[in-house]
């Protein structure tokens, strides 16, 4: 139900609005003055205000000025004598006017054409977000039993509201179950809103979430919609929970409860109406113990937990996804059809798979480019050296602890190399496969004095 605000001092026309917006099934709140007005938009979110142009302690233009950050469609009342003001408002970017006497028919028109502009301008801010976003359709390719378990379990949370948790190793398609929820759900013909936290810097995560008003800081020359707010009557999907900071997992804690979220800069409720789903690659319970996560909301998102299988636990499913992505990448790079010989294919099976999909997905792609005679073959399929033999060479001298310690260090060095090799020695895919902090692999690859040259 849309929310409209009248302001209006005339006690007999405010009461009339109030009636007759109220019969059209709209949520009404009035005031008399502006001081009462702006109390209400500081506790509620309103899609309309219609104020008069003469109240008692502020004209109507001078009103609009003080709430024009606010982006709520503003429609002025005015009498026959005072069009110039209002002409000068809608100058300044109110809505429109209407002359008294009102209307009814044509008042409803209004709205709904205010309320309609408002909500393209937030449409053509999703289809943004979607063209931007690497979320594609959703497809779950496999039929290992573990994955296929996982999957009917969605199609019954999905026609819920329940929060979902999606825990599983990096890669293994967190992203894709978020998306499949999301398309088994009413909600599907809204928007899906995507964000990982642990991409975007803490400092710009709050601002990405929330959103900000028009100088609520040095640089926000503009009113900014927040990703949370992006998602009404559809459904947020944040994905690395597990990386968030205790006052952010606070707050997020609250907007679950409460359904209610504050632009930075702005005391004004805004009334959520989303799905959650979050996704994590940490053992939130090891992460609780260790006082980096709040046991509150672990409790509160993990009212129905899924968990994605790493792919060396999917047999078949390697082979199965590999066809997919042959597919997908010989219509892309329009290589006609593609084949894998049986020898590609057991190299692939036989491969651990520490990045799960998202690297056998690298793997594929990387064949497609450099196969030849429309077929990949095992020389086509390149993966880590796993032939490690730390034996040659190797210093035995000392007593167990040093020995252990150096033969540590040695397969941890070699471990490393591989993965940045692998990777391309992007440090940032190589911390995610090895499953550490982007700093503790800097740290290691000065230690190891490893370089992109090596």
């Amino acid at each position: 139900m849309e929310k409209i605000l009248i302001v209006e001092d005339n006690k007999s026309m405010r009461e009339m609005l109030e009636n007759i917006l109220t019969e059209q099934k709209y949520s009404v709140k009035s005031a008399a003055d502006v001081s009462t007005a702006l109390l209400l938009l500081k506790k509620e979110h309103f899609s309309v205000i219609i104020s008069d142009l003469q109240l008692p302690d502020m004209d109507g233009l001078s009103f609009f000025k003080r709430v024009k950050n606010l982006k709520i469609p503003f429609i002025i009342l005015t009498a026959y004598g005072s069009v110039e003001k209002a002409v000068k408002a809608i100058r300044e970017g109110a809505f429109d006017f209407i002359s008294k006497p009102v209307e009814p028919d044509y008042l409803f028109i209004m709205i709904e054409k205010a309320i309609e502009s408002t909500r393209i301008l937030r449409e053509n801010i999703i289809l943004k977000e979607a063209y931007s976003s690497t979320i594609g359709k959703s497809q779950i390719i496999g039929n290992s039993k573990n994955i296929i378990n996982e999957a009917e379990k969605i199609k019954h949370v999905a026609v819920t509201d329940t929060p979902v948790l999606l825990l599983g190793e990096s890669g293994t398609g967190k992203e894709l179950f978020a998306r499949a929820i999301h398309n088994l759900s009413p909600r599907k013909d809204k928007p899906l809103i995507a964000i990982n936290s642990a991409s975007i810097p803490e400092n710009l995560l709050e601002n990405e979430l929330f959103g900000h008003e028009k100088g609520s800081y040095t640089d926000a020359y503009l009113s900014q919609i927040g990703k949370l707010e992006l998602a009404q009557g559809g459904t947020f999907f944040l994905d690395e929970i597990g990386d968030l900071s205790t006052n952010l997992q606070g707050k997020i804690l609250r907007i679950i409860e409460d359904k209610k979220i504050s632009r930075i800069g702005s005391n004004q409720e805004i009334d959520l109406d989303i799905r959650f789903i979050f996704a994590t690659n940490k053992n939130l319970e090891k992460e609780i113990a260790q006082s980096r996560f709040r046991k509150d909301l672990y409790f509160r998102i993990n009212a129905f937990p899924v968990n994605l299988p790493p792919l060396r636990e999917r047999g078949n499913d390697i082979i199965l996804l590999s066809q997919y992505f042959i597919k997908k990448f010989s219509i892309e790079m329009k290589k006609g059809d593609i084949t894998i010989s049986e020898k590609a294919k057991n190299k692939l099976i036989s491969y651990n798979w520490p990045g799960n999909v998202r690297e056998l997905q690298n793997t594929i792609e990387r064949a497609l480019i450099i196969s030849k005679d429309n077929k990949i073959t095992y020389k086509d399929i390149i993966l880590p050296d796993k032939s490690i033999n730390i034996t040659e060479d190797f210093n035995f001298k000392g007593n167990l602890k040093q020995v252990t310690s150096r033969a540590t260090k040695a397969i941890e060095k070699i471990k490393i190399e591989d993965v940045l090799k692998h990777t391309g020695f992007n440090k940032t895919k190589a911390a995610e496969i090895l499953e550490i902090s982007y700093k503790t692999l800097l740290d290691k690859v000065k230690k190891y004095g490893i370089s992109s040259e090596d």
